[in-house]
């Protein structure tokens, strides 16, 4: 029997993403396109038979035990068994930066989730997985689903779809972006026209944006900074609400030589974009 698992926590990025409206709670409306990034965080799950309950080896700075997402998903899966599990410990190998907008924090959830329901043997299916990820946060069911995918809602409404799988440079600027701070901004673009599915990915992609890009770099001057560098090499555009801004290319080689000459003080990676979850690779590996 299995005991221990290292699962794959991939980033994503929001190839564009439009604020459509407002709901009467105040959330946003939005419309996004989701992809998959082949670079992330590792987590390795270990049943412990003889220590019972959920153990986090690696605490994240500034984020309690209590409050992480790996715990919380952790606790709301155990909750879904008919009788007793054993105890867990999850340690994470953290490679995505906190506050970036590349959905780390729900990719960890996510991967718990999976990772838990296969090494308790829950049997729990994707759907049933996915509705308790939405309790965590709104793009923990893209995750779970693991294809790319066409969201609406909150983020939470998906229909798989199939961009390109192109290379990209992904670039961290040194700064971190206040989510509620954008959202709440009075500037924000609310009303953008909503679109349907197919003319997402037909023709142009520049015709796409990010309604939050204008305010962040209106707002944090190190993102505009990189973002002005960036598109000296081609179009670049904001992930979620920020901070990490990214480029797509061709070919690796061609992410690599700008990343090469990037300004010093910034972070970042090239990966490619992929359609199916390198998380669900892994799954389909171990069955």
């Amino acid at each position: 029997m299995t005991t221990t698992i290292t699962l794959p926590s991939p980033a994503k990025l929001n190839l564009f993403l439009h604020i459509v409206g407002r709901r009467p709670d105040g959330y946003h409306e939005l419309q996004t396109l989701f992809q998959f990034l082949n670079y992330g965080d590792d987590i390795t799950l270990s049943l412990t038979p003889g220590q019972p309950g959920i153990h986090l080896e690696t605490s994240l700075s500034g984020v309690p035990d209590e409050d992480n997402l790996i715990v919380r998903a952790a606790r709301a899966l155990a909750k879904k068994a008919p009788g007793e599990l054993p105890g867990v410990s999850i340690a994470i190998t953290k490679r995505l930066p906190m506050g970036g907008g590349l959905g780390g924090g729900s990719s960890n959830a996510a991967t718990t989730l999976l990772g838990l329901n296969h090494l308790w043997k829950l049997g729990l299916n994707l759907d049933e997985l996915a509705q308790t990820g939405l309790t965590l946060g709104a793009d923990v069911p893209v995750f779970v689903r693991g294809h790319a995918a066409f969201g609406e809602g909150i983020g939470e409404k998906l229909t798989p779809a199939f961009p390109p799988e192109d290379w990209f440079l992904v670039l961290k600027p040194a700064c971190n972006i206040n989510t509620g701070k954008i959202f709440s901004f009075q500037g924000l673009t609310r009303n953008t026209p909503r679109i349907t599915i197919a003319p997402a990915f037909e023709g142009d992609a520049s015709r796409y944006r990010n309604d939050c890009e204008d305010v962040v770099r209106r707002l944090y001057p190190d993102v505009n900074q990189s973002m002005e560098w960036l598109t000296k090499f081609g179009p670049a555009r904001l992930t979620g609400t920020g901070a990490c801004i990214f480029g797509r290319f061709p070919t690796e080689s061609a992410a690599r030589i700008i990343w090469e000459s990037k300004p010093s003080g910034i972070t970042g990676f090239v990966a490619k974009g992929v359609n199916v979850s390198p998380l669900h690779q892994k799954l389909t590996e171990l069955e």
